[in-house]
């Protein structure tokens, strides 16, 4: 229900928002079009990957993740020779005319192999540490590849995976040496852009987004100046025009279709949708998009806590939290809390690669799901199945009160000890305590 609610208000959003697009193709309906029938084949892909038992998420992540790498190579070779990028990034590969993001498939991987190195490394005192040092591995290499074109995905997926290795029972000295080194090296970063000039950023090699990145940065922590004299028309327009929608919105907004700014908003229906969704449902649209959220971040943790076995807890937690994360890098930027990053929300705003991806999450987390009822069911049908056995000895043994004790346990252990095995098999991973 949670998914089929953000589709929903997806569908009314882009519509509304994608003015900039309906002028440009002098057709009213081809971009809600085409993003509802992305949208329905995102539907099939959650039925479908939902019917694929969670254990073979683990088998397909190797092949996904060395997928993801060489693609992301050929996207960045294909930036660097022939400067094929779009808004000063290389991101997409186009097959067949469809543009495809290389970086989705490899978040994908790492969160999957991320679960399966947590669960095989767990041990009495926390996770192994070569656990620790093979996902900082991937995470490392991953991240290398996607910084360079897109810095705001590489932070998302890097933050995520830390998260997980904090439920993951990673030891606590471990992760703040991590965090510490991490944060000393962004303090850096930011002060090298901060003292360079745009001339000498653009001749670095790989340098090209550095002048953007130190542009977004350095106009976020600007003195706030009134709003007379805020830059529309320069760097600061996305920006401007975002909080122009917030402040008239009210709290009912001004319903929907009848936003004002996505007509000067050049992202209205994907970075900046939130902003749009704000104008027009009001500051209660806005809090149910974000209570919707939450519900599935809390959703995936009564899901994790069902399940018997760690890997399938910790995908399912990993999915959520990589969702909401984007969600609230997303918000906070429309609302002028972050600086701006190029993250969509996820299955509400426009897009391809983005939306199917998305769609396959919720597939992972409905597949483990599936799996915790079944589990349910097996062990209810066991309960049933011992009782019943135990009222049938009590009335043929009246006075055997002990035996009659021990012969409903037996039968309860014989029963479990028959439905152990199958699962022990379908699942190599470790038990959850």
């Amino acid at each position: 229900m949670i998914f089929l609610m953000l589709c929903l208000i997806s569908i009314t959003e882009v519509f509304s928002a994608s003015s900039t697009l309906t002028y440009g193709s002098q057709g009213h309906w081809g971009p809600i079009t085409q993003h509802s029938i992305l949208l329905m084949f995102g539907v099939a892909i959650v039925w479908f990957v939902h019917s694929i038992p969670y254990k073979w998420f683990r088998i397909f992540a190797y092949p996904l993740l060395l997928t993801a790498i060489i693609m992301l190579v050929v996207v960045m070779l294909m930036g660097a020779i022939s400067g094929d990028r779009v808004n000063g990034a290389a991101r997409w590969l186009t097959f067949f005319g469809v543009a495809f993001q290389p970086s989705e498939l490899a978040k994908m991987a790492v969160i999957i192999l991320t679960a399966a190195f947590l669960s095989k490394g767990q041990t009495e005192d926390g996770a192994s540490q070569q656990a620790f040092k093979w996902i900082l591995g991937i995470t490392f290499v991953v991240c290398l590849l996607i910084v360079p074109e897109n810095y705001s995905t590489g932070a998302l997926l890097f933050a995520t995976v830390f998260l997980m290795m904090i439920i993951g029972r990673i030891q606590f000295k471990k992760l703040l040496i991590l965090g510490g080194t991490l944060g000393g090296i962004v303090i850096l970063f930011v002060g090298f852009l901060a003292i360079t000039p745009d001339n000498t950023l653009e001749q670095i090699p790989m340098g090209h987004r550095f002048t953007t990145v130190k542009h977004r940065i350095m106009n976020f922590g600007e003195e706030k100046v009134p709003a007379a004299k805020y830059d529309i028309q320069g760097d600061g327009a996305q920006v401007a025009h975002a909080r122009i929608a917030i402040a008239t919105s009210h709290v009912i907004g001004k319903g929907p279709g009848n936003s004002v700014e996505r007509d000067f908003l050049s992202q209205a229906y994907s970075d900046f949708i939130y902003a749009i969704i704000i104008e027009e449902l009001g500051l209660l649209g806005g809090f149910f998009v974000v209570f919707l959220y939450i519900c599935l971040l809390i959703r995936a943790g009564k899901i994790a806590q069902k399940c018997d076995r760690t890997f399938p807890a910790f995908l399912v937690l990993g999915i959520a939290l990589l969702l909401v994360t984007q969600a609230t890098f997303n918000m906070c930027v429309a609302v002028g809390l972050v600086p701006v990053t190029g993250q969509p929300l996820p299955l509400i705003s426009k897009g391809g690669t983005s939306t199917w991806i998305n769609c396959a999450y919720i597939g992972m987390i409905l597949s483990v799901s599936r799996y915790t009822a079944k589990l349910e069911e097996e062990k209810e049908a066991m309960r049933a199945a011992a009782q019943l056995e135990a009222e049938r000895v009590t009335e043929g043994f009246d006075e055997g009160v002990n035996q009659t004790d021990a012969s409903a346990e037996e039968t309860l252990s014989e029963a479990q000890t028959a439905f152990e095995p199958g699962m022990k098999e379908a699942n190599n991973d470790t038990l959850m305590e």
